[in-house]
């Protein structure tokens, strides 16, 4: 903080000649100390110019920008796509059961949800099925 004093303190003297006017020789500059040194700093803080970028600073913005709305964009495209799919019918095989089978192509639901969306999509009236029988997996 000391140093951001002493650089207002530079930029003070070098925007006005602190010389005596009947002399020509220097004279004392009072240096702020307490309350005064922190609004001095706030001052020469807030007298810097803005960041600014040069042509290859925002030619990667750019680039970083796009990038980032591309990948969104390929997100999004992907999410919707496998959303508006078709229902689609898988077999039974041996050993399988409702729950399984609700598990393993429902991931995203429970177990007790996907074996009530499997009953809904296909019309059973128990969560008994048999090897062989085509289920129809409800889109998602």
């Amino acid at each position: 903080m000391s140093a951001i004093v002493l650089e207002a303190v530079r930029h003070q003297q070098a925007e006005e000649p602190t010389r005596s006017p009947s002399t020509g020789r220097p004279r004392l500059v009072l240096v702020p100390t307490g309350a005064d040194a922190a609004r001095a700093a706030r001052a020469a803080r807030a007298a810097q110019p803005p960041l600014r970028l040069t042509r290859f600073g925002r030619l990667v913005v750019s680039l970083l920008v796009a990038a980032v709305v591309s990948v969104l964009g390929v997100g999004l495209a992907g999410q919707l796509a496998s959303a508006t799919g078709e229902p689609r019918t898988v077999t039974v095989r041996a050993g399988q059961t409702l729950s399984g089978v609700a598990a393993h192509e429902l991931p995203e639901l429970t177990t007790a949800e996907g074996v009530v969306e499997l009953q809904v999509a296909n019309a059973l009236s128990s969560t008994a099925i048999h090897t062989g029988q085509k289920l129809v997996i409800p889109a998602r």
